[in-house]
């Protein structure tokens, strides 16, 4: 699971006006931290959703598909961030409205047939309301980017009342995984001031990727007609 997220004292002073009352300030604080329970209970659903077919297959069909996971709420800072680049009130209640990736988990499989399979069991789970999907698999980005996108919406049954929760679930393989994680951190270090000859090398690697997950797969398909 996800780290504990800390307030951040950036977002806290741009939605809390400096006008209110001690109280009033307290009470904007705690908005934020029930943001970040409710988010994080969220994931705790989904992630276990997850671990319980992922530990079937293993029983059953003598594989698991799920090689790892990883799970965050974005930070105060990120919300923060994100809200100023759309031009939208800077509080919870338009972040909750507009944004479907404020909790997420990236699921990595071992191979491409996993991702599709690992998604169509997470959608046919009754209590789950699929309400985007994105295929970059099929569809890659411009970039080489590729993963399967989905905001799943999910009841977070509290104390006192039940609460609708999206979260946003990509599925990528070890290969995709190791181009994305790579890509970002090359692109947080300069931006879009990458010359094009690098682009295009990254993107270069993004199909040698691609075409290494369908020869594994293949010969996945092949060691199972042996058995």
């Amino acid at each position: 699971m996800g780290k504990s997220i800390k307030l951040d004292k950036v977002f806290v002073n741009q939605i809390v006006d400096k006008a209110v009352s001690p109280r009033d300030m307290e009470g904007k604080i705690e908005e934020i931290e029930e943001l970040i329970m409710i988010y994080s209970c969220a994931i705790k659903e989904v992630s276990t959703k997850l671990e319980i077919l992922d530990y079937e297959f293993k029983i059953r069909g003598k594989r698991n598909p799920i090689e790892y996971m990883k799970s965050r709420v974005k930070s105060p800072r990120s919300i923060m961030d994100k809200l100023i680049r759309k031009n939208l009130e800077a509080s919870i209640k338009v972040a909750r409205k507009n944004f479907n990736d404020i909790a997420g988990i990236r699921v990595v499989c071992s191979f491409v047939s996993d991702i599709y399979k690992v998604a169509d069991m997470l959608k046919r789970q009754e209590d789950i309301t699929l309400i985007e999907e994105k295929d970059y698999i099929e569809n890659p980005k411009p970039n080489g980017y590729r993963s399967l996108h989905m905001v799943l919406e999910i009841p977070i049954f509290f104390s006192d009342h039940v609460e609708p929760i999206r979260v946003e679930v990509q599925i990528r393989t070890i290969a995709m995984d190791f181009w994305a994680s790579l890509e970002h951190k090359l692109y947080y270090k300069k931006g879009e001031n990458i010359a094009i000859h690098i682009k295009n090398d990254l993107k270069d690697c993004a199909d040698v990727i691609a075409a290494t997950d369908i020869k594994m797969q293949n010969i996945e398909i092949e060691v199972d007609r042996l058995n």
